[in-house]
């Protein structure tokens, strides 16, 4: 039997005298220390519903579901998966839609279902096909972001007037029959669609 070093006594005497490094939480309140890694926090006037957080989170705590029929899209956040990597943080487009918590810390809870949140966005859907273009949030935050040069798309277009109310809708949807038309580049049609009106008519 090989008896103990002198660096392994050392430690044990010393770990004999001190007090715990640990904390005497629950028994009292913590304060975690700065850029602790709680509770990712999301902004709902600056989260956009681009679907990039979902992408990049390793346990799959963020899901997407998409009804075309409501138009909705509703994000759902499990944080008893969430594992506080920070990739949602770290790949936000916005840069601002969801930031890691560093006071937010304690999630237990005796039922899973309380540390589920939901979130909703307004779908832009294809009037052709009806494919899912994005969000009409994550439109509206492109055009901010490109400023004049998103008036080359006409699905800005589109939208901005939705939001801006300038004309009616009646005034400016066109009815979509007998397939694609030249015309048709004025809806809100998805890329795939507009790259067939722009190769046959243009």
């Amino acid at each position: 039997m090989k008896y103990p070093k002198i660096r392994e006594l050392k430690e044990a005497v010393i770990s004999l005298v001190t007090p715990a490094f640990t904390t005497k939480f629950p028994g009292e309140p913590h304060t975690p220390f700065e850029n602790f890694r709680g509770k990712p926090e999301v902004d709902d006037n600056h989260c956009v519903g681009c679907e990039t957080c979902a992408n990049v989170c390793p346990p799959n705590a963020i899901t997407i579901q998409d009804d075309k029929k409501t138009g909705r899209r509703v994000i759902t956040r499990d944080y008893g998966k969430c594992i506080f990597c920070g990739m949602c943080q770290e790949h936000c487009i916005t840069g601002k839609g969801v930031v890691l918590s560093d006071k937010i810390f304690d999630l237990s809870v005796f039922e899973r279902d309380k540390i589920v949140e939901k979130q909703e966005r307004q779908l832009v859907i294809c009037k052709h096909c009806d494919a899912i273009i994005t969000t009409d949030q994550h439109i509206h935050y492109m055009h901010d972001k490109l400023g004049p040069k998103a008036f080359a798309s006409t699905l800005n277009l589109n939208l901005l007037n939705d939001k801006l109310q300038l004309a009616r809708k009646e005034d400016t949807d066109v009815e979509i029959r007998d397939g694609l038309k030249r015309k048709d580049m004025f809806n809100i049609i998805c890329p795939n669609c507009m790259r067939s009106v722009l190769i046959k008519y243009i």
